[in-house]
């Protein structure tokens, strides 16, 4: 990973911040490196120091790429705050810190802005590293698309164990111990199987309720594999199908193929999300889809952008997100259909295609 390149891009994005305190363990990855459960990067234009207990210290000065490395008893945000406050001597103005907002509690903000006194003014920073990680590099494609292909062959299993009267519980576990077995660091989520009345709940993760002799199966599932997650789902009916039955399953599946038909560079997400809900108005089926039509997937599961009615963000090309309508008829079942795709100069491209024909089990 181009770990350097990373910091400097965010460097320029500063703008009337003096530094940043990255406390994010998600965007402390991305930025240098770092693996473990407790550090906070500094960015500052002359240089990054990260700071973390004893606990890391053989992991930090291994893993840590393009910052200096401070061992500290103290808390690290603390540790830094003070590090900070023995260069105010040099300043000859008080310096700006931004801080990530949705990563520090108000306790911690509180503790770092005593430490801080008068010299240091603390102040919330936009999504500046999130913002970078919208769009992924080579890199990041290569190691998404590998937790792709490891996710995507889960179903193969599950399709193996999908039976009327085994529990949902039991389908999940041979899913993740499959997952472990071809490798995965862990699932990217708990992971969903939900049969009959049950697949009517979004996320209805895997319970000990039995599958019925008759309905859907909507399995959502995903790995992580060096870090990056994997999301996909597949629905599939138990016993004989309803013309009902196969008559929604066609219509989702339409509007998937609608929504991945229009992406492209320049696309805004809510055009994609409409595409996806044309389709299903059509069908009648507009009212039972609950949810946004996909996300953007990388360190974390659910990363900006949000593919959604009224957001403004347009798509750019190595973006990659999912694409997953559903839809959910309460108290009978429901049906999702979702892969993961890497937006392309030309368009898109799905991330480990597989069919998605009608299965009865």
């Amino acid at each position: 990973m181009d770990f350097l390149n990373r910091q400097a891009r965010l460097i320029e994005s500063l703008g009337s911040f003096h530094c940043l305190l990255v406390t994010s363990l998600t965007n402390i990855r991305y930025l240098c490196g770092f693996t473990g459960s407790a550090g906070v990067l500094l960015v500052m234009p002359e240089r990054c120091v990260f700071f973390t207990d004893g606990r890391y210290t053989e992991q930090a000065r291994s893993q840590v790429s393009g910052a200096k490395v401070v061992i500290t008893r103290r808390p690290p945000a603390l540790a830094a705050g003070e590090w900070l406050i023995r260069k105010a001597g040099r300043w000859r103005q008080k310096r700006v810190l931004g801080i990530e907002g949705e990563h520090l509690t108000v306790a911690a903000r509180r503790r770092l802005s005593e430490v801080l006194g008068n010299k240091v003014r603390v102040r919330e920073a936009p999504p500046m590293t999130e913002q970078l990680r919208l769009v992924k590099d080579e890199e990041e494609i290569r190691l998404i698309s590998e937790a792709a292909r490891l996710g995507a062959s889960l179903f193969d299993c599950a399709v193996k164990f999908i039976r009327p009267g085994v529990r949902e519980s039991e389908v999940a576990g041979r899913m993740e111990l499959a997952a472990r077995q071809g490798g995965a660091d862990a699932m990217s989520f708990e992971t969903i199987v939900a049969a009959g009345p049950r697949s009517a709940l979004p996320h209805g993760r895997a319970s000990t309720a039995a599958i019925p002799a008759q309905g859907f199966v909507v399995c959502d599932f995903g790995v992580i594999l060096h870090g990056y997650c994997s999301d996909r789902t597949r629905t599939v009916w138990v016993g004989q199908p309803t013309a009902e039955a196969r008559r929604v399953y066609a219509a989702v599946l339409e509007a998937q193929q609608a929504a991945i038909a229009a992406i492209r560079p320049g696309m805004g997400v809510g055009e994609v999300d409409r595409a996806a809900r044309n389709v299903l108005k059509r069908s009648g089926l507009a009212q039972h889809f609950t949810h946004s039509t996909g996300h953007g997937v990388g360190l974390e599961i659910h990363e900006a952008p949000r593919v959604a009615r009224g957001q403004p963000e347009k798509l750019q090309a190595g973006m990659v997100i999912t694409v997953e309508p559903g839809v959910y008829l309460p108290g009978q079942w429901g049906v999702r259909i979702e892969d993961m795709v890497v937006v392309t100069e030309q368009g898109c491209e799905v991330l480990a295609p597989a069919s998605k024909d009608f299965i009865a089990i």
